[in-house]
């Protein structure tokens, strides 16, 4: 077989595959649906290319859905809210999908991938879909393909699609950074609580909801509520149209989540009245845009036979004290240009 042969039939069978993924998660097929997924994820260069022109073939058939993304501190109940909440939004005839981001270990790589596990009954209830990826060590424990997941998932029919980061951090800005709204989950003793989160987090916020609200525990999740409300007034918010409220909720007992899901309606329409949210997502591509392009930049320096060879050597010169890190820099820039 010739090369030009060669080339001829890799491009039908690459146009097969193509069809095959496109069909599948149209017609909502769930199987098909997790397949695109690891095809978005892979790293190869060749799943890549594929993973590309899955996205742009469904662009079209994409932003129908509430993108909404939510965070926490450690033993805020992320995973109990989000089946309480999802499992709410299915009994409204809602399709959900949940993208849970699992923190990938910085020494294996390796993730726990134990949302499943934590979201019995959502997992096994029909019209959701829970999807655990490892971070990959990415800014905010967002897996670096999370933008494309959505999009897929979006084209597959789902209403809402959930975004669980691992935890409260600067870099959780990350998230806010590709869904339509954030919210914060809280614990009782805003005090402390404030104390581990930074004040760029809380900005970022279109609503707080703090949870465990039931109990013994709800007169001290009204007195953090309260707390919480006067340390947002001191904020800017985001939008003119827009002011984050502090909700108080039970993932336990499913108090107060209808409220909660009216909050990100009400936010959806203001916005989307406004002419915000759809300036909003544009915003948001132009910033996956660059990400995406500081990634392959990134990707293509430590690939260079250049940089390959003299990384080591000026990375020892570094640590010795031999060389500046500026000065290190530069040599190494200076080989993408000219080798």
């Amino acid at each position: 077989m010739n090369l030009k042969r060669f080339w001829i039939l890799y491009r039908q069978m690459n146009t097969e595959t193509l069809k095959h993924y496109s069909q599948g998660i149209l017609s909502g097929d769930r199987r098909v649906l997790a397949k695109a997924i690891t095809l978005v994820e892979s790293t190869l260069h060749a799943h890549r290319d594929e993973a590309q022109q899955l996205v742009d073939s469904l662009l079209d058939r994409t932003g129908k859905a509430i993108r909404l993304g939510i965070t926490g501190v450690p033993g805020v109940g992320k995973s109990t809210f989000i089946e309480s909440f999802g499992m709410m939004l299915l009994d409204q005839g809602l399709q959900v999908a949940v993208l849970a981001i699992d923190p990938s270990s910085s020494r294996s790589g390796g993730s726990i991938l134990a949302d499943k596990t934590r979201m019995e009954r959502l997992s096994a209830a029909q019209g959701a879909f829970i999807r655990p990826s490892p971070s990959g060590g990415t800014l905010g424990g967002v897996a670096r393909m999370t933008r494309e997941t959505m999009l897929l998932c979006e084209a597959a029919g789902f209403d809402v699609i959930i975004v669980e980061t691992v935890g409260v951090g600067q870099n959780e800005a990350t998230v806010a950074g590709m869904v339509d709204f954030f919210l914060i989950l809280m614990l009782t003793g805003a005090g402390d609580e404030l104390q581990g989160i930074k004040k760029g987090i809380l900005e970022l916020a279109d609503a707080l909801a703090v949870n465990k609200a039931d109990g013994d525990n709800a007169k001290r999740a009204d007195k953090t509520r309260k707390e919480l409300e006067l340390a947002m007034h001191l904020m800017q918010p985001s939008s003119a149209a827009w002011s984050p409220p502090v909700l108080t909720c039970s993932a336990l007992t499913t108090e107060g989540l209808v409220d909660i899901w009216r909050t990100v309606q009400e936010h959806h329409e203001k916005l989307t009245a406004t002419g915000e949210l759809a300036a909003k997502r544009k915003e948001q591509a132009l910033q996956w845009m660059w990400s995406l392009i500081s990634e392959g930049l990134n990707e293509k320096f430590h690939r260079h036979p250049g940089v390959q060879r003299h990384l080591s050597t000026t990375i020892a010169m570094v640590r010795r004290g031999e060389l500046a890190a500026t000065t290190a820099a530069q040599r190494l820039l200076f080989l993408l240009d000219n080798e």
